[in-house]
């Protein structure tokens, strides 16, 4: 089994990028803020995660362990495949989806393309107790001040999901920042 990588990057795809490893160039799959972070010509790491299907073998990669952990604990459900967990991965982001997988937060899953209130649930009744306590790092971080951020940032276009992963990011850095500058920072990030 391919677990860790580490090479040069060649080229980036829309949900893809080619790392070439001691001569060998291996496609990986990702999630898209592990493919924003890219860039070609760079060396980069990727933990992976090797699945054999009919079709082929497929390489995912991940810029952490937490992230490729959440992705194997992801596909253990039954009827989540690669593309609702990548899904899943990109919408969120690891700490908030570990998070949303402990409190069952349905709103949250949903908010990822592809996963409907069905699917979300069967995810929230299957990993319940499941998600280990090392990938719910940081505490809950709540304020009038970052859901009025989130409410604007989603009447702005933005998912749900995407704007509260970032507002909330924010918050953990600077806990007393108020609404307008949550919103002005999270925009610099989004676009």
């Amino acid at each position: 089994m391919i677990r860790y990588l580490k090479g040069t990057v060649v080229r980036k795809e829309e949900d893809r990028f080619l790392l070439l490893v001691g001569g060998v160039g291996f496609l990986l799959q990702a999630p898209l803020p592990f493919l924003q972070s890219l860039r070609e010509g760079q060396e980069a790491e990727a933990y992976t995660h090797l699945q054999l299907r009919e079709d082929g073998l497929f390489l995912y990669g991940f810029p952490d362990e937490p992230s490729l952990a959440l992705f194997e604990l992801l596909l253990s459900v039954s009827g989540v495949g690669p593309k609702a967990a990548l899904a899943l991965l990109s919408a969120l982001g690891p700490k908030l989806l570990a998070r949303a997988l402990a409190e069952g937060d349905l709103r949250l899953l949903t908010s990822a393309s592809g996963v409907g209130k069905r699917l979300a649930e069967r995810i929230a009744l299957e990993l319940k107790g499941k998600v280990p306590p090392s990938l719910l790092t940081g505490p809950k971080v709540e304020s009038e001040a970052a859901e009025e951020a989130i409410l604007a940032l989603t009447a702005l276009g933005f998912k749900e999901g995407q704007a509260r992963g970032v507002v909330l990011d924010l918050l953990v850095k600077r806990p007393s920042a108020k609404a307008q500058e949550l919103i002005k920072e999270a925009l610099k990030r989004l676009r």
